[in-house]
């Protein structure tokens, strides 16, 4: 039987988190605002090997939003996006099996949470007032862009490396 919880998982979601963080601050210029310069968002892939990416990423993103000019509403919502993001990433990974279908299905989540919920937060903190459901749209489609060039652009790689890293029974990519 698996352990639910292990060192070996802790330490996993500590690097997750931490690459997240640091990925984030390293493109922190063009990391925040409509069009997201980010490459951690690649590690949103993750949940598909690993259960404990989920609340690494969660943190990850929590902590990288400290610096965003939407401060606290980033914070929470950007982070419970990512959450949401990460259990529909990590369910695409439990129930579909052939590669192709289990990275685009999975990806999907990510890119289209993010585009869905980034942009309220930005135009309620703008006031936009009445150009409201022009200006979501423009931004919802943004974001489709910026996350799919991230999730998919970077992810794809960052799945089959790990994959491959998975069956040399590296240590670090299995729970034995």
């Amino acid at each position: 039987m698996k352990k639910v919880f292990s060192t070996k998982r802790l330490c996993r979601a500590g690097v997750i988190a931490a690459l997240y963080v640091v990925l984030t601050f390293a493109f922190s210029a063009f990391a925040f605002g409509p069009f997201q310069v980010r490459p951690a968002e690649a590690l949103c892939i993750l949940p598909l090997f690993f259960p404990e990416a989920i609340p690494a990423l969660t943190v990850g993103c929590l902590l990288s939003n400290m610096l965003s000019q939407y401060t606290i509403y980033d914070m929470v919502f950007g982070s419970l996006a990512t959450l949401i993001a990460a259990f529909g990433t990590y369910f695409i990974g439990k129930t579909i099996k052939k590669h192709p279908w289990k990275i685009l299905l999975g990806g999907a989540f990510p890119v289209l949470v993010n585009a869905i919920i980034i942009p309220l937060i930005i135009l309620f903190l703008a006031g936009s007032g009445g150009a409201t459901l022009s200006a979501y749209f423009s931004l919802v489609g943004v974001f489709l862009f910026t996350q799919t060039v991230w999730v998919y652009g970077l992810g794809t790689p960052l799945y089959f490396v790990i994959l491959r890293l998975k069956k040399q029974n590296l240590p670090f990519f299995h729970d034995c």
